[in-house]
């Protein structure tokens, strides 16, 4: 790689940082952890994703390709291989919850509106709905959960009204902080899978639309033209996976979708 090239690239990592560094700060994590971490994470991808015939990059071409010494991948090696795996998230099942609640034909009346349903009980209710969709998170811990993200109300009579179709973790949760992290990877991937396109491999989608010249004053009324057609895109995207899905046993899967978010970035002052 040529200067103007390294040049490129390091500019490229100080945009992509810039904001992954403000969120990793809010939570605590100092550059010498985040430094240690990114050395894991570069002789794992190098391990994985350069190896030859589909086989792991041995431990010298690992160390060519990162500038890190033998020894050293060595020992983040034995790292990784006792690496344990994240605990299960609750964030697909929750959203898996919601989406059975608009989609199933036992959850949605003549009109294909969510119903309000009972807490317990046998379909349609809350505990069968979770038995169906929720994976393996107890029903009480879901349903409250819901709750406190205003994805459910009861009603007064104690029965249970469905808010939204996604959920969406709270502010500051753990939960939020991963669901962040899954956008911005599937983002980077797909960017990647775009820039570096192998032979024969095929573009993903990903466009945009912005303006640099909008008034501040018309931000909210972007937020609200957004959240209205934003949603109602994603719903019918969710029912296009929705009626796919599953539809040939046997045959590998894959997660495919797409992310929609809003942008704003302040101009800066001359």
């Amino acid at each position: 790689m040529d200067r103007d090239s390294q040049s490129v690239v390091r500019t490229i990592c100080r945009q992509i940082l810039r904001p992954l560094a403000s969120m990793t700060l809010k939570c605590g994590m100092t550059w010498k952890e985040f430094s240690d971490l990114s050395k894991l994470v570069f002789v794992e991808t190098a391990t994985d994703e350069y190896g030859i015939r589909g086989r792991p990059t041995n431990v010298s071409r690992v160390s060519i390709l990162t500038g890190i010494s033998r020894k050293e991948v060595k020992r983040q090696r034995d790292l990784l291989a006792t690496h344990e795996e994240p605990p299960t998230r609750k964030t697909n099942d929750a959203t898996k919850v919601l989406s059975g609640w608009f989609q199933g034909p036992a959850y949605v009346d003549a009109n294909l509106e969510p119903r309000v349903i009972p807490e317990s009980g046998p379909a349609p209710s809350f505990e069968a709905l979770c038995e169906t969709y929720g994976g393996d998170v107890a029903v009480p811990t879901m349903l409250k959960e819901l709750i406190k993200t205003n994805a459910v109300a009861r009603t007064a009579d104690g029965e249970l009204r469905v808010l939204s179709r996604y959920y969406q973790p709270a502010v500051h949760d753990d939960e939020n902080l991963m669901f962040a992290a899954d956008r911005i990877y599937d983002v980077i991937r797909t960017m990647n899978n775009n820039v570096f396109l192998e032979e024969g491999g095929t573009l993903r989608f990903g466009g945009y639309a912005d303006n640099d010249s909008i008034p501040v004053s018309v931000i909210p009324e972007f937020r609200e033209y957004l959240d209205k057609r934003g949603q109602a895109f994603l719903e019918e995207v969710d029912d296009w996976l929705a009626a796919r899905s599953g539809n040939n046993p046997g045959e590998a899967t894959a997660r495919v979708g797409i992310s929609l978010f809003a942008t704003q970035r302040e101009n800066s002052k001359e």
